[in-house]
């Protein structure tokens, strides 16, 4: 394991010169990050393991879930009947633990957080191992996915087993400091590493993505991701950066008032053999953690399962007095405990039995940016990341799976029936309904409250804090609903968010009533795979609209509103048909309103051309497919990287984008390269600019030089074809989603496939959020 990155590092990780030169901002908030002035050192060979989710074309969802909907299945639209088998299928016990890789992303990302606590002598003991960042770096790979089965059982007493459960370790204080300083980079030093994992830095997130596709240019190899042939992807497949791009941006969700997924379900309070005073020690934590410095914040419930670790050094101490003091341990703190053997001695790659640490896939932006301006400043090229034994691999995972199975999941399961049966019930029943009646009537008349906005007397809502205390039923409620989502029992949890959407609006509790739409959303496109598009429009698009406006007009959130859209639109195309629609819909609304930066803005258009792309015609006309649409967003994807000096994603969307020009073309040959598109002359002439452009920015090496010659013949060829002042027009051709100011005012006339639109008001050009009328 590396030292811990510099100031500079956490705030401004490294960027190469390329990128700096052509990143443009998106919004008047998007600021330029300083840069470092570390070396940019490609042939350090422990770089390249930071970049292998990304390097290899063997990244393909078929080991964690299908990329594509089962063989066979009809979308449903308004053009074909509904999608009943792809329903069935998502719904069935066999493929329930491997749904799409969007779907699971969104299972994953939501996981219980386990907090480590570690005494001094038990983070001694691991660093004599080689595990610097202690207990919390041997642990934090482990949690990711427990291995075998985790059966849960929902709100009726039903069982599921999940193949993929999993838990993420996290510090006491991780999430609760921004991602980045505002004040001087000395301040709070200790807390350095809690601040790298903390996410929700947007800025980041595109900045390392942009640093993934810039190794996968400098360095390419024959198992890229590049060199798969575009024909055998399946148009709704999951790009390695895009991927990587919604797994950063769900990675470190900070922990806030509003919701809960981020606070703790349990808090692991370890030491090691080596302790002269055990119990005392244990009951030190146990003081820490619930009054002492480590104490959470006020809003978040204290009340969660403590688990007692005690570590056995297997090198040096003695079992039997280790038995003794954990049976003494089980005596005083009962049955949440257990006794993890491990070896002291530091673990050579020579070794017989020895494996490296696994690296944690839920990494946040910071974190895995500071960790390659690591690496790239060293000067010694090996991977630093630790060995440990195959033995303590063993031990950790039954520790794991022993800690999950018999105690966090089962704690959740009992706090969220006594939660249900306690207070969702009797807000669910009359007396309930007839309670909230008389606290809207009381609050409509409270003179002083509804007039400052801070409440009636029966609002539990802090509006000077900003949150709701743990002990209040809208609280409680809201853990509820978290519990249930996270165990994946989304119908408890779609009720139980609408009940809340009520409270909170009565309140006025803006970022919390934004939250609750936001759930209520994703929980109803979880718990059915099919909703009519009826059903679709009435009730989820208003639950997104809804919790969208809240968090980037009334709350000022671009970071919730970015992962309330991006995660609707991704459960949107699983549906197929007219859903598709809908997902390119609020993916183009992202771009209207520049919540991404620069390389956030091309993956993007990516991902609306595989929308349109994804949807199937029916009929010998192929009536309501997308195609073309979905060849437009490709060049604007193929100028946006071009653009970007990314010349292989770009040269790679103009391939998709002609293949699409000559499926839909049957009579002709749709080629740039023999000026066959006549019915689109000015497309005609911005594809020829484009392809040459893209042609131009190759590397220069021999085959490149030759195809420049061969395609230059061609490209004067076409020139010829449409008149010059066609050809005047075309250059600047984009749309309302592209990335200058000035080619957003394109002509209406070079538009083509008439999907122009003007764009949305940027945040700072939106009205008085006070008088805005929304309900």
């Amino acid at each position: 394991m590396t030292s811990t990155p510099t100031d500079a590092a956490l705030q401004s990780p490294l960027q190469s010169d390329s990128e700096s030169a052509t990143h443009t901002p998106h919004s008047a908030t998007h600021r330029a990050l300083p840069r470092l002035s570390l070396p940019y050192r490609r042939s350090n060979a422990s770089v390249a393991s930071l970049f292998a989710s990304t390097s290899s074309a063997q990244h393909s969802p078929t080991a964690s879930g299908t990329s594509t909907p089962p063989a066979g299945v009809v979308n449903a639209s308004v053009f074909s009947p509904p999608a009943i088998r792809l329903a069935n299928a998502l719904n069935s016990p066999t493929t329930a633990a491997q749904p799409d890789e969007a779907r699971q992303l969104v299972l994953r990302a939501f996981a219980p957080r386990v907090s480590v606590l570690a005494s001094d002598d038990c983070q001694e003991l691991l660093r004599h191992k080689g595990i610097h960042g202690g207990l919390l770096e041997l642990l934090r790979p482990f949690g990711e996915t427990v291995g075998g089965r985790v059966v849960v059982r929902d709100s009726t007493g039903a069982s599921r087993p999940w193949d993929d459960f999993g838990i993420r370790f996290t510090g006491v204080s991780d999430g609760l400091e921004p991602p980045r300083l505002d004040a001087s980079p000395s301040d709070l030093p200790e807390y350095r590493p809690a601040r790298l994992r903390t996410g929700g830095d947007v800025e980041q997130i595109d900045e390392l993505v942009a640093r993934h596709l810039q190794h996968a240019q400098d360095q390419p190899t024959a198992q890229d991701y590049f060199s798969a042939p575009e024909t055998k992807r399946h148009p709704s497949q999951l790009t390695p950066f895009y991927t990587l791009y919604l797994r950063r941006l769900l990675s470190g969700i900070p922990v806030t008032p509003h919701e809960t997924f981020s606070h703790p379900v349990a808090l692991v309070i370890a030491i090691s053999s080596r302790n002269p005073a055990p119990i005392d020690e244990l009951r030190t934590l146990y003081t820490s953690s619930n009054t002492g410095q480590h104490k959470p914040p006020p809003w978040v419930n204290n009340e969660f399962l403590r688990y007692y670790v005690l570590i056995h050094d297997e090198d040096h101490d003695d079992i039997t007095k280790s038995t003794a003091l954990y049976e003494q341990m089980k005596r005083h703190f009962g049955l949440h405990c257990h006794l993890l053997r491990l070896r002291s001695n530091e673990c050579l790659p020579s070794d017989d039995d020895s494996m490296r640490l696994p690296t944690c896939e839920w990494l946040s932006a910071g974190e895995e940016l500071g960790e390659i301006a690591n690496r790239e400043s060293s000067e010694v090229d090996d991977d630093p990341t630790p060995y440990i034994f195959e033995s303590d691999a063993a031990a950790i995972r039954a520790f794991v799976r022993e800690m999950v199975t018999q105690s966090v999941v089962p704690g959740m399961e009992r706090l969220s029936a006594l939660w249900n049966n306690e207070v969702a019930s009797r807000r669910r029943g009359i007396a309930g309904k007839l309670g909230l009646v008389s606290k809207r009537f009381t609050f409509g008349f409270s003179s002083r409250g509804s007039s400052t906005g801070i409440g009636g007397s029966n609002s539990n809502y802090d509006a000077l804090q900003g949150f709701y205390k743990p002990d209040t039923p809208e609280a409680v409620l809201r853990k509820l609903a978290d519990y249930a989502f996270m165990l994946r029992d989304f119908k408890l949890a779609q009720s139980t968010y609408d009940l809340l959407c009520t409270d909170y609006k009565n309140d006025k509790a803006w970022k919390h009533y934004a939250g609750a739409n936001e759930m209520a959303a994703l929980t109803a496109l979880l718990a059915a795979p099919v909703v009519s598009s009826r059903v679709r429009v009435d009730s989820l698009d208003q639950l997104l609209e809804t919790a969208y406006y809240s968090y980037l007009t009334r709350c000022s959130a671009p970071y919730s509103a970015l992962r309330t859209l991006i995660i609707g639109t991704e459960l949107l195309q699983l549906r197929g048909g007219s859903a598709l629609d809908d997902s390119a819909r609020w993916a183009t609304r992202i771009l209207e309103d520049r919540l991404v930066g620069a390389t956030g803005h091309a993956l993007l258009l990516e991902r609306i051309a595989s929308c349109y792309s994804s949807r199937r015609g029916h009929g010998a006309l192929q009536s309501g497919s997308r195609q073309r649409k979905a060849a437009f967003y490709h060049i604007l994807a193929a100028e946006a990287w071009l653009k970007l000096q990314k010349q292989r994603q770009s040269e790679q969307n103009l391939a998709l984008a002609m293949q699409i020009y000559n499926a839909v073309s049957p009579s002709a040959t749709v080629s740039i390269t023999q000026g066959t598109l006549s019915s689109f002359e000015h497309m005609q002439a911005f594809l020829v600019d484009l392809k040459q452009a893209v042609t131009e920015s190759r590397p220069a090496t021999a085959d490149a030089d030759e195809s420049k010659v061969e395609e230059s013949a061609d490209v004067e060829a076409i020139q010829e074809q449409p008149s010059s002042g066609q050809r005047s027009h075309a250059r600047s051709f984009s749309s309302a989603v592209a990335t200058d100011a000035s080619s957003a005012a394109a002509p209406q006339a070079l538009d083509p496939l008439g999907v122009l639109a003007p764009s949305s008001p940027t945040l700072e050009e939106r009205p008085d959020p006070k008088n805005d009328g929304f309900e």
